[in-house]
């Protein structure tokens, strides 16, 4: 630390002991005033939810989120940001350097927060839809819960209803208690694909009688993002994994399809159709929007 200026040698006095001593007053006016002292800076409060790359080598603090990311060096002209479900990946050219890395960082941190959520929803998602195949899984049927049961004494699979109410209570499956769960998978998938097809074929005839169409042709889809299609010929293709919905969201996905035997479209004149028998289909359609279905893959 340099001296202050007013700093004596040992063994000699300042100008200010000099000036104190012959004029007490003058001495007092004249030395200069000691600073004030600074207010310590009030500490920020601790993060309250952090995003974790399993690779991490940094970490930042994106408004009240502790966000811990891989840093990558790389032959490129920007900074580049990638958030997938690992987490968020940050590029950036070998002569950039920190600080400039966090003020990108602070700039994006709307956008990264907000696809780190995405990612981490998208997690808790797929876990929720995840099934352990084995006596005593639940799985969506017709909008009930339905139960496995492993039972050697039944062959391929058995519905048992509630004796009390009529409805599906489990789903009785002839394997041994043993069984590998992609083997337990393949029967039930096996069975609900042709509970679909037998389902969708009941209500094809009803809705195609009210709205006076002519349905030649049914199939099951696997689609990945589609509940159903429609062609002029009147072949009709419904996704199988409906059979999870409730009758009356599989009803709306029906009636859907088959009006478009009169308008190959979706005008206001095709939603009259749809309307006419499907009076509440807005809520139905929501029903649609964001499910939760077991994983089969």
């Amino acid at each position: 630390m340099a001296a202050r200026r007013d700093a004596a040698l040992p063994g000699q006095m300042s100008l200010f002991d000099v000036i104190d001593a012959a004029f007490p007053s003058l001495g007092q006016r004249l030395r200069p005033a000691s600073p004030a002292p600074v207010p310590p800076r009030p500490a920020l409060p601790p993060a309250s939810v952090s995003h974790a790359h399993p690779q991490a080598d940094r970490e930042i603090r994106l408004g009240d989120c502790r966000v811990a990311y891989r840093l990558r060096r790389a032959r490129r002209k920007s900074i580049g940001f990638v958030v997938s479900a690992d987490g968020l990946t940050v590029s950036a050219p070998r002569w950039v350097g920190q600080g400039d890395i966090d003020q990108a960082l602070q700039a994006k941190s709307g956008w990264i927060l907000r696809k780190l959520t995405e990612q981490r929803e998208r997690h808790q998602h797929l876990e929720a839809a995840r099934i352990d195949w084995r006596d005593g899984a639940q799985l969506p049927f017709l909008g009930a819960t339905l139960a496995l049961r492993l039972d050697t004494a039944v062959v391929g699979a058995h519905l048992q209803h509630d004796p009390a109410q009529g409805v599906p209570r489990c789903l009785r499956v002839g394997l041994a208690q043993g069984a590998a769960p992609t083997q337990i998978r393949d029967v039930v998938q096996s069975w609900l694909q042709q509970e679909a097809l037998r389902h969708f074929e009941g209500r094809c005839a009803h809705f195609a009688e009210r709205l006076g169409v002519s349905v030649r042709r049914l199939r099951l889809s696997a689609a990945q993002t589609r509940w159903g299609s429609a062609s002029a010929d009147g072949s009709i293709r419904l996704n199988w994994r409906l059979i999870h919905f409730s009758p009356a969201v599989i009803d709306y996905v029906v009636a859907h399809e088959l009006a478009h035997l009169r308008e190959m479209n979706h005008s206001p004149a095709f939603w009259e159709v749809v309307r006419s028998v499907i009076p509440d289909l807005d809520a139905r359609r929501a029903a649609l929007k964001s499910p939760v279905l077991p994983l089969f893959d």
